[in-house]
């Protein structure tokens, strides 16, 4: 599938946090993890855990499930989807073609 240059600004921009990688990483180890555990491991608050999943989920890297616990308890679990991205100047040069900013309103 090719990618498009708006896909791959979104993509740059969600792993261009040491944050976010941190979080793509937790979850790569683990699997999947719910918002409060996560937020532990990575050592950040719950409303930073969010900014930064909220990113990487619109970036098509992380997708959430809610599930009840054991206790009733509603738990937001992330995981990381399945992706692989290899940068190179080709790759650029056919993103580059399909972006939706015109190069005049890229400051």
């Amino acid at each position: 599938m090719a990618l498009s240059g708006d896909r791959l600004l979104l993509v740059l921009a969600a792993l261009a946090n040491p944050h976010r990688l941190r979080i793509v990483a937790a979850l790569a180890a683990d699997g999947r993890n719910y918002v409060s555990q996560l937020a532990r491991e990575v050592g950040i608050s719950r409303p930073l855990l969010h900014l930064h999943l909220n990113k990487l989920e619109e970036a098509g890297l992380v997708k959430s499930r809610l599930e009840l616990s054991a206790d009733s308890k509603a738990l937001n679990y992330f995981e990381v989807t399945d992706f692989a991205f290899e940068i190179s100047p080709s790759l650029i040069a056919r993103a580059v073609k399909s972006l939706s900013v015109p190069s005049e309103r890229i400051a």
